[in-house]
């Protein structure tokens, strides 16, 4: 059967194609005037024989098709009319929307301007008032915003006068070319000099176990430059330049005043801000949610974190200090504008988070680039999981601070380990910009923060479940073949503590307590690094409760000295799990380097422990630790005799403190 075609006529629209017989042959067909007669004939014998079958079937599509022409001619004459009401319709009122909207079009940028005048006016008042209050209690922000405004304005320099500051510091950089081989040998000879007084007056005032600390540098240094990919290739102003920063950093931090009160300032504002999660636990896991200590205390930690993190990405912030710490290692260590960018974020965000900011270069990158990529990855942790560690009882100050020193050294050491022989595609001159958040507004990029922390939290409660149980089950087949040899306190923490207890007494942790801190690196490189610092919790727990040392001897805490080099040691992703992590991340990201990912991935991760390992002798080399049991317990316990304090200034450095 077949359906009759019907056509919806509008006045003054004519359709060639349905026009009659005459107007279709001498518009369209003038030659198919026979073929046309006899198709005509044809159609109509057909609908004779099929007429009693199909005449219902007929009837409803001719029907669907008049109600359909019925619309159109609805809809033509209601686009018609509101055509003609349109010009009727404009007010006053619009009109001088019209014109105020025409204005702002036309002063866009003056108008912008004012605003933001206005708000940076306005702040900047209530700064001076507040100041003029109490400048002791505005001083923390008081140095933020001296510091923002300084950024803002070599922002403003930079994009105003660049080509002159370019100029002129080529010329400089002419004459220093000129000269450079006398300038080299110069500072070689300087930094010899530094270094060799540095040892001698540090030595003699605070002991050997600095100069410890200093040899394990060293030789961790010769370790990896003797496995080098390209020994030969090396260049060692970046691998200089990044200890180098790991050195100052460290120095600015742990010996100087200003610096350890501005890290531990930053370090008890970070913790004070993660105490607020505890409000939405508490709501959603009723009033005994400390009860389950690691699900509803620590783990909403995490959302919490990675929520305020997606806000800031969103508003450009993390962008822009990502942008300022990179710029700096690229400037002073000689790396490429990829790699910098992802070390420095990798300092915030996760490994695998931290080269979705570069992505549409990393098909670009070199086979050392994407080895510094992905050691950065492991040598540094998230700023979602830093606040779980602080939230274990991990000194928070020390977790910044190792976050801070791992990023140059992660650079230093991939460029030793896997030196660069390629030509770099993407360089200062590539104008490099940073992939922004996809989120609309504020409220679009929590909601995605926090469902992103998820996948994050589910897999650290897995991991966690599986790790724990299976090292149980590992503990107990070990310690019952050690029974077999009358040895039953064999276990996985035993066989790793004399595999890694030389790598610790490298780094400068006390003999005693190297075994301790070798176990601890075994749980963080074959399990992952929060089984680690949940163990390191307890011993600083032990610590802090002044409870003896030995119990039927086993030690129950080290000194604070070794926990703080245990803290450096295991800041990173670089374990087994991770391995695998980076691995698939990368390949889903640029999966044109699938190969040469899963080739580098094993050197990359011995590269990030080594970096760990480097920022812990850094630390090593300068931290000065207090007395080693909390005051309190120290007088508490000052008449008994057998934890009367060996030397006489702690008890006199315990009542100062407790005076001051």
């Amino acid at each position: 059967m077949e359906l009759k075609q019907t056509t919806c006529d509008h006045p003054g629209v004519q359709n060639l194609a349905f026009q009659n017989n005459s107007e279709g042959v001498d518009v369209l067909h003038p030659k198919g005037l026979g073929d046309n007669s006899q198709r005509i004939k044809n159609s109509q014998n057909k609908k004779t024989v099929h007429t009693n079958q199909g005449e219902e079937r007929i009837n409803i599509e001719s029907d669907l098709q008049e109600n359909k022409c019925d619309l159109n001619d609805g809809h033509e004459n209601k686009r018609d009319s509101v055509d003609d009401e349109q010009p009727r319709l404009k007010g006053h009122l619009e009109e001088i929307y019209d014109k105020a909207y025409d204005f702002y079009k036309k002063h866009k940028t003056r108008i912008h301007y004012v605003i933001y005048g206005i708000l940076i006016t306005a702040y900047l008042v209530l700064i001076i008032a507040a100041c003029i209050l109490n400048f002791q209690r505005v001083l923390p922000l008081f140095i933020i915003t001296v510091v923002a405004i300084f950024f803002i304005c070599w922002d403003f320099l930079i994009a105003k006068y660049e080509d002159r500051i370019s100029a002129r510091f080529s010329l400089r950089g002419r004459y220093l070319e000129k000269h450079w081989f006398w300038i080299k040998r110069a500072l070689y000879a300087a930094l010899v000099i530094t270094i060799i007084c540095w040892l001698i007056f540090d030595t003699a005032k605070q002991g050997y176990r600095q100069l410890i600390s200093f040899c394990g540098l060293v030789l961790y240094v010769l370790f990896m430059f003797i496995f080098s990919k390209y020994p030969t290739k090396v260049a060692w102003r970046t691998v200089f330049s990044g200890i180098g920063m790991q050195f100052i950093l460290g120095l600015l931090i742990l010996r100087t005043k200003m610096g350890f009160d501005i890290f531990n300032w930053l370090g008890n504002q970070i913790q004070t801000f993660l105490e607020y999660s505890d409000t939405g636990a508490k709501f959603v896991f009723g009033e005994k949610y400390m009860d389950h200590f690691f699900a509803f205390k620590v783990l909403p930690i995490v959302v919490f974190f990675s929520t305020v993190v997606s806000i800031l990405y969103h508003i450009g912030f993390m962008q822009w200090v990502v942008g300022k710490v990179g710029w700096i290692m690229q400037i002073f260590m000689a790396t490429t504008p990829v790699e910098s960018l992802v070390a420095a974020g990798n300092i915030f965000v996760g490994q695998t988070e931290s080269p979705l900011m570069v992505r549409p270069y990393l098909p670009y990158v070199t086979k050392s680039e994407l080895h510094a990529i992905m050691t950065a990855g492991f040598s540094t942790i998230a700023g979602s999981v830093l606040g779980a560690y602080i939230s274990f009882g991990v000194s928070a100050s020390h977790l910044l601070t190792a976050s801070v020193m791992s990023a140059p050294a992660a650079l230093a050491t991939s460029k030793l380990f896997w030196p660069e022989t390629e030509k770099p595609i993407v360089t200062l001159k590539s104008d490099l910009r940073m992939v922004k958040g996809e989120s609309k507004n504020l409220l679009e990029a929590a909601s995605q923060g926090a469902s992103t922390s998820i996948l994050l939290v589910a897999n650290i409660a897995v991991n966690l479940i599986s790790f724990l149980a299976l090292l149980a089950f590992v503990d107990s087949a070990l310690s019952w073949v050690g029974n077999l040899f009358d040895y039953p306190e064999l276990n996985f923490e035993n066989i790793c503590a004399y595999v890694f207890m030389p790598l610790s007494f490298m780094m400068g942790v006390d003999w005693e307590d190297s075994f301790i801190v070798g176990g601890l690196l075994g749980y963080k490189t074959f399990f992952n690094e929060f089984v680690a610092y949940e163990r390191l919790s307890k011993l600083i727990h032990n610590r802090k409760k002044g409870g003896s040392m030995y119990v039927n001897g086993v030690k129950q805490y080290m000194t604070v000295r070794s926990e703080i080099i245990a803290t450096y040691a295991l800041c990173g992703f670089a374990n087994f799990g991770s391995l695998g992590l980076v691995i698939g991340g990368l390949t889903s990201i640029v999966p044109s380097k699938k190969s040469e990912i899963a080739g580098g991935a094993f050197r990359a991760m011995i590269a990030g422990t080594v970096a760990c390992f480097m920022t812990a002798c850094v630390a090593g080399m300068l931290s000065v630790p207090g007395l080693e049991v909390p005051c309190h317990i120290l007088l508490g316990n000052v008449f008994n005799s057998t934890d009367f304090p060996a030397n006489g200034t702690e008890l006199v450095e315990c009542c100062q403190q407790l005076f001051t």
